[in-house]
């Protein structure tokens, strides 16, 4: 399993303490981690801007400027599955914490027993996450959930990944996105790819995803239907 971590505290000597236990629960947990390191909230969400992908994240409540809850807060606004864990040197901030579905809040000074068990919960509850993918569009990365895309459609070197709340134009090959998907989805034509969860009705010619008719190819009726039956 690959984890993408972020550790953000403002104390150098807190940092390199929770990295060190970090890496040492990988190696013997047998997670690829990737870990990433930040002195304030505004470094964090400096880098966030670019790259939203990730999976737990260690937030010391008490920060100059913008403090680990505000922080959370700014994150929970497009990532609601990325495990959050505080780190804290008082007991009263741990109500503000289910504002922002914390996780856990660890007391320093922290002991790496606890931060283990804490990090392993994390993990088991990311291993059961629904299927997504990462994707690049116009600067950021992204991390989309299955769950949430509808179609996907060609148009020469480019494709357009239509979800429930906008569409991503990227820079991608139709196929080898299709191969990064899961069964749930199902290639009706050289241009299109569909969520057999979100077909409406099928055709001889087309299929309706909510509303949406897109064409089906030629000898592909037979096979859709067998995929969507036995999706459903």
């Amino acid at each position: 399993m690959k984890v993408k971590i972020a550790i953000c505290d403002d104390e150098q000597n807190q940092i390199e303490s929770i990295t060190s236990i970090v890496t040492s629960w990988s190696t013997r947990q047998g997670h690829s981690c990737e870990i990433h390191t930040f002195a304030s909230a505004e470094a964090f969400l400096f880098e966030y801007a670019e790259d939203k992908a990730y999976d737990i994240l260690l937030l010391d409540v008490e920060m100059k400027h913008m403090n680990g809850i505000e922080l959370a807060k700014c994150i929970r606004k497009d990532n609601n599955r990325a495990e959050i864990i505080f780190i804290t040197s008082h007991f009263e901030f741990v109500g503000e914490g289910y504002e922002v579905d914390a996780l856990h809040y660890l007391i320093k000074p922290i002991s790496a027993d606890k931060l283990t068990q804490v990090l392993t919960k994390a993990a088991e509850k990311l291993s059961v996450e629904p299927p997504s993918v990462v994707i690049s569009c116009e600067g950021e990365t992204v991390k989309l959930y299955e769950a949430d895309i509808f179609y996907v459609e060609s148009f020469l070197h480019y494709i357009v990944i239509h979800t429930k709340d906008r569409e991503y134009k990227i820079k991608e090959n139709i196929s080898s996105f299709k191969d990064k998907l899961s069964d749930n989805f199902y290639r009706i034509h050289r241009s299109y790819v569909v969520s057999l969860k979100y077909i409406t009705r099928i055709s001889r010619i087309s299929v309706n995803i909510g509303g949406t008719e897109l064409p089906l190819a030629r000898g592909k009726y037979n096979d859709i239907n067998r995929a969507f039956i036995e999706h459903n």
